[in-house]
């Protein structure tokens, strides 16, 4: 079953009052709307994604505002409404898809488990929402000039507060946006598919699934961010041989000796992974890329790295910071340090100022100081989402 990923990003977040749209603004380090792609990006239900930006967005700027992503990804210029931005997302989402969901980009802690129940939802009835059971007492209220008044005490147990991600087969959202383009208004494409006859049906939301919409939610957001660290480490070797690549920090190196490997022998990578893994209570490396299975034989470590972050995203972990010591007596290491960094940030979607790389030798003791082989440390923080 193909499931297209709409997510909605192309409002200006004025009630922020910041100077950039608010699924723009950095939260631990990634932007919101990263954060938000990420958590789709990560579903294992999930084929394709299409992100709909603010239309005087540039899509290589979106792009550097999303960061890498597994599943491939196209970038929509939004409208004046939002069901006008859902509308241009739309017109572009395969027609092999079976199944959208659509998603605001300003609720970026959306569990994968809220999103696995709207898909099956989506799937089995047509269209569904994820909401909240209200657990306050409702009032309906009239305004007056004088103020406000009680006209009417709603049952708690038929009220529901509304989230997303909403799920539609593709013939129910057609009807949906067919509908909004005739003239008809409304806040959610879930409301349109009801005018259009279509039911739908509730999922259960959580409390955590937050929409960031002032100041104050990004601050609680951000505090949410910080909490919660995770540190693990890692250590990687291998044996060096005359004639093999020498890979490091998804870098080519010129070198008469490589690693000896299932994978491409890339230590800094690997320790990596280890470190982030044991930091998230994963296991190790070899746990989840074996080397007795023929998918991973030859596979470049940054490859490895991104596929392990995409696993944790799956845990709700993120990357806060990387840091690895490579031990290798020769050749010099120094002149490719900052490329190294560079790579394995991009892997994990992180700026680079979060991976630090060091290079050591053994001083001509053991294995890895007679040449002979190369090793890594490493140590990895992650936060929990």
């Amino acid at each position: 079953m193909r499931v297209t990923v709409i997510i909605a990003a192309g409002g200006a977040g004025r009630r922020m009052g910041a100077d950039r749209p608010k699924q723009l603004l950095d939260l631990g380090g990634r932007t919101i709307l990263a954060r938000s792609v990420g958590a789709f990006d990560a579903h294992p239900g999930v084929s394709d994604l299409v992100v709909v930006v603010p239309p005087d967005l540039n899509p290589r700027d979106a792009q550097g505002h999303i960061g890498p992503t597994m599943h491939p990804l196209t970038i929509v210029a939004g409208g004046r409404r939002r069901q006008d931005s859902v509308a241009n997302a739309f017109a572009s989402v395969d027609p092999s898809a079976e199944i959208v969901l659509i998603h605001d980009a300003a609720r970026p802690f959306v569990s994968a488990e809220v999103i696995e129940r709207t898909i099956d939802a989506a799937a089995a009835h047509g269209a569904a929402i994820a909401a909240l059971e209200a657990h306050d007492t409702v009032k309906r209220v009239e305004r007056h000039h004088y103020g406000a008044l009680i006209v009417e005490t709603i049952p708690r147990d038929t009220v529901f507060l509304a989230q997303t991600p909403q799920g539609f087969r593709r013939e129910v959202l057609a009807d949906a946006v067919a509908l909004g383009r005739s003239g008809v208004e409304a806040t959610d494409e879930a409301a349109l598919a009801e005018q259009a006859g279509h039911p739908v049906h509730v999922v259960a939301g959580e409390p955590g699934n937050v929409k960031i919409t002032t100041e104050e939610d990004l601050l609680a957001a951000r505090r949410r961010v910080e909490s919660s660290a995770r540190v693990g480490t890692g250590y990687d070797l291998h044996r060096l041989e005359e004639g093999r690549a020498l890979s490091i920090g998804g870098v080519t190196i010129e070198s008469v000796r490589g690693a000896v490997a299932h994978s491409d022998g890339d230590v800094a990578c690997h320790a990596a992974i280890d470190a982030m893994f044991g930091a998230a209570g994963l296991g190790d490396i070899g746990r989840h890329f074996p080397d007795t299975d023929p998918r991973w034989q030859g596979t470049s470590g940054v490859d490895l790295l991104k596929r392990a972050g995409g696993v944790l995203a799956g845990h709700r972990f993120e990357v806060a910071n990387l840091d690895v010591t490579i031990v290798l007596e020769s050749p010099k290491l120094s002149p490719h340090i900052e490329d190294m960094r560079t790579a394995m940030a991009a892997a994990l979607g992180i700026d680079r100022t979060r991976v630090s790389l060091k290079a050591k030798t053994n001083e001509g003791v053991d294995a890895v100081g007679r040449g002979e082989a190369i090793a890594a440390h490493a140590v990895a923080l992650l936060r929990l989402v």
